[in-house]
């Protein structure tokens, strides 16, 4: 069973970073990709960033591209979304999320297990 566990959301103001981490568990094959969405309230659930585990490519939303990193240490099982340059239009609930892929393309939809979530709030 996939578990998803997040981590290290928090308050921070404007300009500043923060660094998501999530621990997954279940994942049995390497051909599975992990994302990030984010939702805040009253808008729909968005899809940040994504790698695929088997060879590490990465997909970005065009809102976070040059500002968020996603990145992965297989050894810990665990992704990271390094957040810099934060606004308050960042401020959500982040997910973790995974799914299996057949090709090294991990796209921003469609992922079948989910975290609980992390709180990011970023203040002007």
């Amino acid at each position: 069973r996939v578990h998803l566990v997040e981590s290290g959301g928090g308050s921070v103001q404007t300009g500043g970073s923060l660094r998501l981490s999530c621990v997954a568990s279940g994942l049995t094959y390497s051909n599975n990709c992990l994302a990030w969405f984010r939702q805040a309230p009253g808008k729909e659930r968005e899809g940040v960033a994504a790698i695929y585990i088997g060879g590490g490519t990465t997909q970005y939303a065009d809102s976070v591209k040059a500002r968020f990193t996603i990145s992965q240490d297989q050894a810990k099982n665990t992704v990271y979304l390094q957040m810099n340059s934060l606004n308050p239009e960042d401020t959500a609930m982040y997910y973790c999320a995974a799914r299996r892929s057949y090709s090294n393309f991990c796209p921003l939809y469609e992922y079948n297990y989910w975290g609980q979530g992390t709180q990011v709030t970023v203040s002007s």
